[in-house]
């Protein structure tokens, strides 16, 4: 500390020049450098155009109005440089220092007493100062270290993501009569929810729902998913638990709790005809609404086994007959205000991709479409 304080600068301002004088002399040399000012309005220029002072020592009367004249102007220039009151006025003081003022000394000087203030006001500011630069230092780390956090995060989920699209393939390709069904539904269900104007998160979510909406007939024996023919009764009762399972796989993985959501619902109908639990209106996910028409879209565009594929202007009019009764309205209305060329270039685009064994990035005419988990 000793050398720290080493040629503090002090402002002394009084219009009296013997009362300057003095208390120049009083001030220990090389301990301190002083400025001396005969008036307020020379303290405030000094105040203005000088570097930092560590303390202003001023006479009371002579700062202006109860010290309230300089000590406005140091709060707005040099906020963390203390002042000094020198004053006969015990009550003048202490009233300046409920605003603000750091200390008075009253008249006439004591030459330890001025010492003693004076060194405990530096050592104030000081420490203001100190704990400024802590604070800047420690916001600036915090700053860096939640940026790299924030990465790692974005890592880790990217990982996660591209764990998520292995599987994904892995159901394709254990079903091969919906080979590619999943990276589809995936991009219809990112340009439907942008064209509705769902924000960026939210759709990372309903991507990630999309892209996993079936995982759960990975639980599904294969006599009944692989079955060419007609499902049973009670095949057709075990299929649906496809949806049960899947939620039950997903809702432990943290991340993924918002998507399992939309796995649970996505076979629900918007008048409560779906299953698994009879879901009606805006009781459904939006994102499992919106995926219900994606997923019709690519269904009647695709081809079965026990069919061929519809073109787009067919699927067109069955998914607008089917508004308010398997589709929500609202998002029948978005995807009939975008275009049937939309949808045939995120297919071919897909279907490039898997002939590649190229990863899942989507961006076709229309609106941009990158990495649906990204």
């Amino acid at each position: 500390m000793e050398t720290l304080r080493s040629q503090a600068r002090v402002l002394v301002v009084d219009d009296q020049k013997h009362c300057r004088v003095e208390i120049d002399g009083m001030l220990e040399r090389p301990e301190y450098s002083t400025v001396l000012s005969s008036g307020r309005d020379e303290a405030i220029a000094h105040i203005e155009r000088d570097a930092p002072y560590d303390l202003v020592l001023s006479d009371l009367t002579t700062a202006g109005s109860d010290g309230h004249g300089l000590m406005g102007r140091m709060r707005r220039v040099q906020p963390d440089t203390p002042l000094v009151l020198l004053t006969h006025d015990l009550k003048a003081a202490l009233a300046a220092v409920r605003q603000g003022a750091y200390d008075y000394l009253l008249k006439p000087i004591e030459k330890d007493q001025l010492l003693a203030t004076v060194r405990r006001a530096i050592d104030y500011r000081r420490l203001v100062q100190q704990n400024a630069m802590y604070r800047q230092d420690l916001e600036q780390m915090v700053s860096a270290r939640t940026g790299m956090l924030n990465q790692a995060i974005t890592d880790l989920e990217r990982s996660y993501d591209i764990t998520l699209e292995a599987l994904g393939d892995a159901l394709d390709l254990k079903d091969a009569e919906t080979e590619g069904h999943s990276k589809r539904v995936t991009a219809f269900t990112i340009a439907l929810a942008r064209g509705a104007g769902v924000p960026p998160q939210p759709i990372r979510i309903m991507a990630r729902g999309a892209f996993l909406h079936d995982i759960g007939k990975m639980a599904i024996p294969d006599a009944i998913l692989l079955k060419p023919s007609k499902l049973q009764l009670d095949e057709q009762k075990v299929m649906r638990e496809h949806c049960v399972r899947g939620y039950q796989m997903l809702r432990k993985i943290p991340f993924l709790q918002e998507a399992a959501e939309i796995v649970y619902s996505h076979q629900e109908h918007y008048d409560g005809s779906g299953y698994p639990r009879g879901l009606k209106g805006e009781q459904i996910p939006m994102g499992a609404r919106i995926f219900a028409v994606a997923d019709t879209l690519d269904a009647i565009t695709s081809d079965r086994p026990y069919r061929k594929a519809t073109s787009f202007g067919a699927a067109r009019l069955e998914i607008k007959r089917c508004a308010g009764t398997q589709f929500d309205p609202k998002v029948v209305e978005v995807y009939l205000s975008l275009p049937d060329q939309l949808w045939e270039d995120l297919r071919a685009e897909i279907t490039q991709q898997s002939k590649k064994l190229a990863p899942l990035q989507l961006e076709p005419k229309g609106p941009k479409l990158r990495n649906p988990f990204g």
